[in-house]
Protein backbone atom coordinates (compact mmCIF):
# COMPACT_ATOMS: atom_id res chain seq x y z
CA UNK A 1 0.00 0.00 0.00
CA UNK A 2 2.97 2.61 0.71
CA UNK A 3 4.56 1.95 -2.15
CA UNK A 4 1.11 2.37 -4.48
CA UNK A 5 0.94 5.72 -2.61
CA UNK A 6 3.97 7.13 -2.73
CA UNK A 7 4.31 6.14 -7.17
CA UNK A 8 0.95 7.93 -7.43
CA UNK A 9 2.41 10.82 -5.55
CA UNK A 10 6.17 10.64 -7.19
CA UNK A 11 5.58 12.76 -10.05
CA UNK A 12 3.85 16.12 -8.39
CA UNK A 13 6.68 15.57 -5.99
CA UNK A 14 9.79 15.85 -8.24
CA UNK A 15 7.67 18.54 -9.76
CA UNK A 16 7.51 20.05 -7.19
CA UNK A 17 11.30 19.84 -6.37
CA UNK A 18 12.14 20.94 -9.92
CA UNK A 19 10.37 23.50 -10.13
CA UNK A 20 12.02 25.53 -6.99
CA UNK A 21 15.47 24.34 -7.19
CA UNK A 22 16.39 22.45 -10.62
CA UNK A 23 15.52 24.97 -12.86
CA UNK A 24 17.19 28.18 -11.05
CA UNK A 25 20.44 25.67 -11.67
CA UNK A 26 19.69 24.46 -14.89
CA UNK A 27 22.19 23.89 -17.95
CA UNK A 28 19.70 24.26 -20.86
CA UNK A 29 19.76 27.82 -22.16
CA UNK A 30 17.47 30.55 -21.65
CA UNK A 31 14.24 30.98 -23.86
CA UNK A 32 12.15 33.95 -24.91
CA UNK A 33 9.34 33.08 -25.21
CA UNK A 34 6.30 30.97 -22.50
CA UNK A 35 6.95 27.92 -24.60
CA UNK A 36 8.53 26.47 -27.48
CA UNK A 37 6.28 24.98 -29.98
CA UNK A 38 8.28 23.30 -33.01
CA UNK A 39 8.04 24.56 -36.64
CA UNK A 40 6.23 21.78 -38.14
CA UNK A 41 3.55 21.49 -35.42
CA UNK A 42 0.15 22.37 -37.42
CA UNK A 43 -1.91 21.26 -34.32
CA UNK A 44 -3.75 23.89 -32.40
CA UNK A 45 -2.44 24.76 -29.07
CA UNK A 46 -3.96 23.32 -26.26
CA UNK A 47 -3.99 21.45 -22.94
CA UNK A 48 -3.03 18.26 -24.47
CA UNK A 49 -0.23 20.15 -25.64
CA UNK A 50 1.37 20.17 -22.29
CA UNK A 51 -0.10 16.69 -21.63
CA UNK A 52 2.50 13.22 -21.24
CA UNK A 53 0.12 10.00 -21.00
CA UNK A 54 3.01 8.10 -21.77
CA UNK A 55 3.34 6.78 -17.91
CA UNK A 56 0.03 5.49 -17.73
CA UNK A 57 0.38 2.01 -18.53
CA UNK A 58 3.70 2.14 -15.50
CA UNK A 59 1.28 2.68 -13.44
CA UNK A 60 -1.29 0.39 -14.56
CA UNK A 61 0.64 -2.83 -14.41
CA UNK A 62 2.45 -3.64 -11.41
CA UNK A 63 4.70 -6.02 -12.83
CA UNK A 64 8.23 -5.01 -13.76
CA UNK A 65 9.75 -5.84 -17.39
CA UNK A 66 11.83 -9.50 -17.34
CA UNK A 67 15.65 -6.58 -17.83
CA UNK A 68 16.02 -3.25 -16.79
CA UNK A 69 13.63 -0.69 -18.40
CA UNK A 70 14.06 3.28 -18.37
CA UNK A 71 10.58 5.20 -19.79
CA UNK A 72 11.59 8.64 -20.46
CA UNK A 73 9.95 11.89 -20.02
CA UNK A 74 12.21 13.98 -22.62
CA UNK A 75 11.84 16.46 -24.84
CA UNK A 76 12.18 14.10 -27.71
CA UNK A 77 9.36 12.48 -25.99
CA UNK A 78 7.38 15.20 -24.56
CA UNK A 79 7.58 17.95 -26.78
CA UNK A 80 6.34 20.71 -23.94
CA UNK A 81 9.45 20.21 -22.22
CA UNK A 82 11.96 22.05 -24.92
CA UNK A 83 13.34 24.84 -23.39
CA UNK A 84 11.23 24.13 -19.67
CA UNK A 85 14.81 22.75 -18.12
CA UNK A 86 12.99 19.67 -16.54
CA UNK A 87 12.29 15.95 -17.64
CA UNK A 88 11.76 12.78 -16.14
CA UNK A 89 12.05 8.90 -16.22
CA UNK A 90 10.87 6.20 -14.55
CA UNK A 91 13.75 3.40 -13.87
CA UNK A 92 12.14 -0.79 -13.72
CA UNK A 93 14.04 -3.22 -11.55
CA UNK A 94 13.67 -6.80 -12.04
CA UNK A 95 14.82 -8.81 -9.32
CA UNK A 96 18.95 -8.70 -9.74
CA UNK A 97 18.45 -5.76 -12.35
CA UNK A 98 20.83 -3.32 -12.89
CA UNK A 99 21.72 0.01 -14.68
CA UNK A 100 25.28 -0.27 -15.74
CA UNK A 101 27.58 2.11 -15.08
CA UNK A 102 26.73 5.89 -16.96
CA UNK A 103 26.64 9.66 -17.74
CA UNK A 104 24.58 12.08 -17.61
CA UNK A 105 26.02 15.61 -19.18
CA UNK A 106 23.69 18.13 -19.24
CA UNK A 107 22.18 17.46 -15.80
CA UNK A 108 22.56 15.99 -12.20
CA UNK A 109 20.20 13.44 -11.53
CA UNK A 110 17.51 13.00 -8.46
CA UNK A 111 16.76 9.53 -8.05
CA UNK A 112 13.49 8.73 -5.47
CA UNK A 113 12.72 5.20 -4.88
CA UNK A 114 8.98 4.31 -4.76
CA UNK A 115 9.09 0.73 -4.89
CA UNK A 116 11.68 -1.77 -3.27
CA UNK A 117 15.07 -0.80 -2.09
CA UNK A 118 18.44 -0.67 -4.38
CA UNK A 119 22.60 0.09 -4.24
CA UNK A 120 23.56 3.22 -6.31
CA UNK A 121 27.12 4.52 -6.60
CA UNK A 122 28.80 7.27 -7.94
CA UNK A 123 32.44 7.95 -9.15
CA UNK A 124 33.68 11.55 -8.74
CA UNK A 125 36.80 12.90 -10.65
CA UNK A 126 39.07 12.09 -7.49
CA UNK A 127 37.94 8.01 -8.37
CA UNK A 128 36.67 7.81 -5.39
CA UNK A 129 33.17 6.27 -5.25
CA UNK A 130 30.01 7.08 -3.26
CA UNK A 131 27.77 4.06 -2.36
CA UNK A 132 24.31 3.90 -0.37
CA UNK A 133 21.57 1.29 -0.08
CA UNK A 134 18.36 3.09 -0.56
CA UNK A 135 15.25 2.38 0.75
CA UNK A 136 11.73 2.93 0.03
CA UNK A 137 10.75 6.71 -0.02
CA UNK A 138 14.46 7.56 0.02
CA UNK A 139 16.17 10.14 -2.80
CA UNK A 140 19.95 10.37 -3.65
CA UNK A 141 21.62 12.93 -5.54
CA UNK A 142 24.17 12.53 -8.67
CA UNK A 143 26.20 14.92 -9.91
CA UNK A 144 25.94 16.03 -12.96
CA UNK A 145 28.24 14.10 -15.47
CA UNK A 146 29.84 11.72 -13.21
CA UNK A 147 29.64 8.18 -13.91
CA UNK A 148 26.77 6.59 -11.48
CA UNK A 149 24.92 3.00 -11.67
CA UNK A 150 22.13 1.61 -9.96
CA UNK A 151 21.30 -1.96 -8.83
CA UNK A 152 18.29 -3.73 -7.51
CA UNK A 153 20.62 -6.70 -5.13
CA UNK A 154 17.44 -7.86 -3.83
CA UNK A 155 17.35 -11.73 -6.07
CA UNK A 156 13.39 -11.72 -5.24
CA UNK A 157 11.52 -8.46 -5.47
CA UNK A 158 11.72 -5.57 -8.13
CA UNK A 159 11.98 -2.48 -7.05
CA UNK A 160 11.06 0.99 -9.21
CA UNK A 161 12.38 4.29 -9.16
CA UNK A 162 11.79 7.96 -10.51
CA UNK A 163 14.47 10.53 -11.78
CA UNK A 164 14.38 13.61 -12.01
CA UNK A 165 16.37 15.78 -14.46
CA UNK A 166 17.62 19.90 -14.92
CA UNK A 167 17.25 19.61 -18.36
CA UNK A 168 14.67 19.21 -21.08
CA UNK A 169 17.26 16.08 -22.15
CA UNK A 170 19.83 15.43 -20.09
CA UNK A 171 21.41 12.90 -22.45
CA UNK A 172 22.77 9.59 -21.46
CA UNK A 173 26.63 7.79 -22.16
CA UNK A 174 26.42 4.65 -21.43
CA UNK A 175 29.64 2.98 -20.43
CA UNK A 176 29.75 -0.42 -21.56
CA UNK A 177 27.60 0.58 -25.07
CA UNK A 178 30.17 3.42 -25.46
CA UNK A 179 33.54 1.40 -25.15
CA UNK A 180 32.41 -1.78 -26.62
CA UNK A 181 29.21 -1.17 -28.91
CA UNK A 182 30.45 2.14 -31.33
CA UNK A 183 33.27 0.58 -33.15
CA UNK A 184 36.64 1.42 -30.99
CA UNK A 185 39.13 -0.99 -32.30
CA UNK A 186 39.94 -3.93 -30.85
CA UNK A 187 43.79 -3.49 -30.07
CA UNK A 188 43.17 0.00 -28.68
CA UNK A 189 40.58 -1.56 -26.09
CA UNK A 190 42.88 -4.16 -25.48
CA UNK A 191 45.78 -2.18 -24.51
CA UNK A 192 43.91 0.29 -22.86
CA UNK A 193 42.45 -2.41 -20.07
CA UNK A 194 45.24 -4.62 -20.73
CA UNK A 195 44.02 -7.27 -21.80
CA UNK A 196 43.81 -9.44 -25.21
CA UNK A 197 42.13 -8.64 -28.56
CA UNK A 198 39.93 -12.25 -27.96
CA UNK A 199 38.96 -10.85 -24.27
CA UNK A 200 37.32 -7.48 -25.97
CA UNK A 201 35.82 -9.63 -28.70
CA UNK A 202 34.07 -11.47 -26.26
CA UNK A 203 32.86 -8.50 -24.36
CA UNK A 204 31.51 -7.10 -27.69
CA UNK A 205 29.91 -10.26 -28.84
CA UNK A 206 27.67 -10.36 -25.29
CA UNK A 207 26.57 -6.54 -25.55
CA UNK A 208 25.66 -7.62 -29.15
CA UNK A 209 23.26 -10.26 -28.17
CA UNK A 210 19.50 -9.06 -26.89
CA UNK A 211 18.82 -9.89 -23.45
Amino acid sequence: MASSILFKHALFFILSVLATSYIAQASDPNILADFIVPTNFSTPIDGNFFTFTGMRRLVANSTNPPNFKATKATMVEFLALNGQSVSMAVLQFPAGGVNPPHTHPRSAELLFVVEGSMEVGFVDTANKLYTQTLQLGDMFVFPKGLVHYQFNADAKKQATAISAFGSANAGTVSAPVTLFATGIDDEILAKSFKTDIATIQKIKASLATKP
